[in-house]
């Protein structure tokens, strides 16, 4: 990309006005402090933006990926992070500024006796800029330090287990009262912590569920990705089975590959046989017949199929259901919950229930009482839980994994368990 030089170019210079202008916020709540104080504070500051700039420069001409694999990821979040904090600081700099423009153009109008004898200007003719408000405004950007702290260090594993009833009219009486585990979005790609992830399949397990699903993503491009934790996932058993899907990581497709896609092929292969591996049931676009004792409901799972025009259609719902025979249940494995609204309830009103994942909550979130929300809502109307249209329903798993930040703030690692019951 040639034009690299000259984004890092205007990059650079708003950061170093970011910096320049908080600087003066920080320079106005450390005058109190003694001389060695100062100094420390100035060269800190002025050294994190050396590195800011040393980390942009990896990140923008491509040398971060020699640091490992998810360096980037880090780098990036560092930036985000301190960034973040001083724009925080700018908008109460904005409003110092603000209100020392007001009474400078007050003190225009109002002799300098008067100005200063009520504390708008100083005897020396200046309008110094608000201790309070430079002092408020690094205490409330440390919130952001703070958070994005806490997401990376122990938001990313903090899984939740979130038990939900599943009322079903036509449930056969053979699988009332029946468990089911979901997890969803691994991207094991983006793991560091083999303990904590150990931990959260063994909460998984702890639950005994009578069978589980995987909605997919297991990686975040590339098979070789779960060569460290296959293992660990190979533990994830249920009586009834474990059955999974793909999702639109799950391909391959946002790497680059040789034209002629053997590689490409091999790859997706390779992670199908990964799956069977692990002991899980791999379902491309097909479907099953559950049973219990002499009931039966039927569990389809087809590839990823997004509604919205950058995610691929790779499922097929017609291939899915080719010969199915009628069952009073009909469950869907799909990754992408865009999905439900776009093709399942208007052409398959027969699905009772779909389970997706895909969203991740965005990796971001409040969830407080009964109250949700999350920025993902305005892309995705159904991102989180469960939800209902009609008579046909679809829950939406946060996700197991991390992609991108690499932490979760307020919106947690989520391990679904599903009980069935006619109702």
């Amino acid at each position: 990309m040639q034009n690299k030089p000259l984004v890092f170019a205007i990059v650079i210079t708003v950061f170093l006005l970011i910096d320049f202008y908080s600087w003066q916020a920080i320079r106005t709540a450390s005058k109190d402090l003694g001389e060695t104080a100062r100094k420390v504070i100035f060269y800190s500051h002025w050294g994190i933006v050396l590195i800011n700039i040393a980390i942009l420069a990896t990140l923008t001409f491509g040398k971060a990926y020699n640091l490992g694999p998810k360096a980037p990821a880090y780098l990036a979040v560092f930036l985000l992070a301190g960034y973040l904090s001083k724009l925080i600081i700018i908008l109460f700099m904005l409003a110092d500024d603000l209100i020392r423009l007001v009474k400078w153009v007050i003190s225009l109008f109002v002799a300098k006796k008067t100005a200063v004898d009520a504390g708008i200007i100083t005897p020396e003719n200046t309008i110094p800029r608000s201790e309070f408000l430079a002092k408020a405004a690094i205490l409330t950007a440390a919130v952001p330090v703070i958070g994005v702290t806490y997401g990376v260090l122990i938001g990313a594993h903090d899984y939740h287990i979130r038990h939900v009833k599943l009322k079903l009219p036509n449930l056969p009486s053979g699988f009332e009262g029946l468990k089911i585990g979901q997890i969803s979005d691994v991207h094991s790609g983006s793991f560091y912590n083999k303990r904590a992830v150990t931990g959260g399949v063994e909460m998984l397990m702890g639950e005994k569920p009578d069978m589980i699903f995987f909605t997919g993503d297991l990686v975040n491009n590339i098979a070789t990705e779960m060569r460290d934790y296959q293992d660990i996932f190979s533990k994830i058993k249920a009586p009834m089975g474990v059955y999974s899907i793909f999702g639109n990581h799950d391909y391959g497709d946002y790497l680059w590959w040789p034209e002629d896609g053997r590689k490409k092929r091999k790859n997706l292969q390779d992670l199908a046989d990964t799956h069977r591996h692990m002991g899980w049931n791999l379902m491309l676009d097909e479907h099953k017949i559950i049973k219990a004792g002499s009931d039966e409901i039927g569990l389809i799972g087809i590839q990823n199929w997004g509604a919205r025009a950058h995610f691929p259609k790779y499922g097929s719902m017609k291939k899915a259901t080719a010969n199915m025979p009628e069952v009073p249940v009909k469950l869907l494995l799909s990754h992408d919950p865009s999905h439900w609204e776009a093709q399942v309830l208007p052409q398959y009103p027969d699905i009772d229930v779909a389970f997706a994942g895909h969203t991740h909550g965005m990796q971001f979130g409040v969830e407080v009482g009964g109250y949700q929300w999350s920025p993902v809502k305005y892309m995705y109307p159904q991102w989180g839980g469960l939800y209902l249209s009609g008579k046909q329903q679809i829950y939406v798993n946060r996700g197991f994994g991390f992609l991108g930040f690499p932490g979760r703030i307020g919106m947690p690692p989520e391990i679904t368990m599903f009980t069935l019951t006619k109702g």
